[in-house]
């Protein structure tokens, strides 16, 4: 006799398996827990998306969450001068410098490099949707190791009302506006609220934050 499983059962089970599947493993962050960092310098992202303007404009957008987390973050359009002024004019070559010389000159405890995957805003007819995707990577400046590092995507989508001729002008007043305001620049702030806060895979909170061993 063969034992034949509802079809409802089935379901059930193949459902439980593909959300058993997709669970990830929590962070490792015995790196992090070995050499906790209180201060963090954050180095201007590197863009491999094709709007110039993202690397800056994210710029701007990552001292504040990670100073809310508590941690100390060197002012980063000082460092970027800083840098420019001694050599260095590009991310890429920033991203080059280092750790010795970023301890023994700025005194920072830890490296934040970033890169910037996607950045802006695409169209396709009446609706647009602008991504911020980018990776973030965490280093220590006395041993070279990696503490932390993480995956942030934000997302903000516009889409039609159902009458064709108001969503037009809707969508052309919309790709004017945003072509003189950059809208990935509030977009930023969900990409490193996913990047910086996700649970079991997001930054430990640092030495300033009263919340630092609850996470």
């Amino acid at each position: 006799m063969k034992l034949r499983l509802p079809l409802f059962c089935l379901f059930l089970l193949a459902t439980s398996m593909m959300l058993t599947g997709c669970v990830t493993k929590p962070y490792d962050y015995t790196n992090f827990r070995a050499h906790p960092p209180r201060s963090i310098l954050v180095l201007p992202p590197l863009n491999e998306s094709t709007a110039v303007e993202g690397t800056y404009s994210y710029l701007s957008t990552v001292t504040y969450p990670l100073a809310e987390m508590g941690y100390y973050v060197f002012p980063v359009a000082v460092v970027d001068h800083f840098l420019k002024e001694n050599g260095m004019p590009t991310a890429g070559e920033m991203h080059q410098i280092s750790l010795d010389k970023v301890r023994e000159i700025i005194g920072a405890d830890a490296v934040l490099y970033i890169t910037l995957k996607q950045y802006g805003t695409k169209y396709v007819v009446i609706s647009s949707v602008t991504t911020v995707a980018l990776h973030g990577k965490l280093v220590d400046t006395r041993t070279g190791l990696v503490l932390w590092e993480g995956d942030g995507l934000g997302q903000d989508s516009s889409g039609g009302s159902g009458n064709p001729i108001a969503d037009l002008i809707a969508a052309a007043v919309t790709q004017v506006v945003n072509s003189s305001v950059d809208h990935g620049h509030t977009v930023c702030r969900i990409a490193n609220a996913n990047l910086f806060l996700l649970k079991d895979h997001g930054l430990l909170y640092g030495p300033y934050n009263p919340k630092m061993q609850e996470k």
